[in-house]
C-alpha cells in the first residue's frame, strides 16, 4: 500500500494525531478527523469537507490525502508523454 500523507490542498500544513474536529452541528463529538477518515466515532456522519486549523479554508476531505509514490509516477508518465510528441 502506498504511504499516504495528509495535508491542507490550500495551505499545506500538517495536521497531527493530537489535533481534533467536532461534529457540529450534528453530535457534537471531538476527535481527529484523518484517524478515521472523515467519519464521526459517534454519529457516523461522513464529512465531505474538512476545514483547515490553520488557514481556516475548506476543502473536500478526500483532497487532504496525497501519494507521493502515485504522484511521482504520473510526473514521469507525464513526460515521457511529452517527450513522445
Amino acid at each position: 500500500m502506498a504511504k499516504v500523507e495528509i495535508y491542507c490542498p490550500k495551505c499545506g500544513w500538517h495536521p497531527s494525531e493530537e489535533d481534533r474536529w467536532s461534529c457540529v452541528p450534528d453530535c457534537g463529538n471531538v476527535w481527529n478527523t484523518f484517524s478515521t477518515r472523515g467519519v464521526c466515532l459517534r454519529c457516523g456522519k461522513q464529512w465531505k469537507f474538512t476545514q483547515c486549523l490553520w488557514c481556516w479554508e475548506f476543502s473536500p476531505h478526500e483532497d487532504w490525502y496525497h501519494y507521493p509514490e502515485e504522484e511521482s509516477r504520473a510526473d514521469i508518465k507525464e513526460e515521457e508523454t511529452e517527450g513522445a510528441a
